[in-house]
């Protein structure tokens, strides 16, 4: 995995050229706070758990600009740059390597992978983290025969226990950016950050 916080130090020095160091320093000292509710994702089985640590990440920087009197559009606008710089491919294989999970739809070794992933995601390995299931009927996933219902969100939960839960709609929005990446339009009805019950995530594939 890349080092994520790299990403935060380019976006926070490119907004905040004079206290960059500053906002830095205060963001891992609150990560430092938050990080026993995420320690968890290291060892969990259940793959989307991993992605706590980020989300933490995230949490601490939201809370100390919010602290220093960010409006929650400016942190939605840095904490996006952020994202974007991080998820972003470096070259073009990168690029390539992105997509190629689309390409692969439809191959019985994807649909294989497919079931061993729904395994994983459907166990709550940790009660605060993630519970998912994988659906794969076409006429449910726009005839892609790929989609996800994330019926229980760790970043929610997450974000509800230091009251910032409206804050995690901001990470709703980097979905957007990495099914573009992918190859794909994705489509919800709605996100448990948003009050839904579920996440439904489906897609499209983009045109070419």
């Amino acid at each position: 995995m890349k080092n994520y916080k790299k990403s935060f130090r380019t976006v926070l020095r490119h907004c905040y050229p004079e206290e960059a160091g500053s906002l830095l320093s205060l963001i891992n000292h609150r990560f430092a706070e938050i990080s026993d509710d995420v320690r968890f994702a290291r060892m969990s089985n259940n793959p989307m758990d991993r992605r706590m640590d980020a989300a933490g990440y995230f949490l601490a920087m939201m809370m100390v600009l919010d602290k220093e009197g960010a409006s929650f559009e400016r942190i939605r606008e840095i904490s996006l740059q952020v994202a974007h710089h991080y998820v972003r491919p470096r070259n073009s294989i990168e690029a390539w390597f992105k997509r190629l999970p689309v390409k692969l739809m439809g191959n019985p070794f994807m649909n294989i992978f497919l079931k061993k992933l729904d395994r994983r995601i459907g166990q709550k390995a940790y009660s605060e983290g993630f519970v998912a299931r994988i659906i794969t009927d076409p006429q449910d996933t726009y005839g892609l025969g790929y989609g996800v219902d994330i019926l229980e969100c760790g970043i929610c939960k997450l974000y509800a226990k230091y009251d910032y839960k409206k804050f995690a709609t901001i990470l709703c929005e980097v979905d957007h950016i990495t099914s573009a990446l992918a190859g794909l339009q994705i489509i919800r009805s709605g996100t448990i950050a948003h009050g839904a019950v579920k996440c439904d995530f489906r897609y499209k594939k983009l045109s070419q």
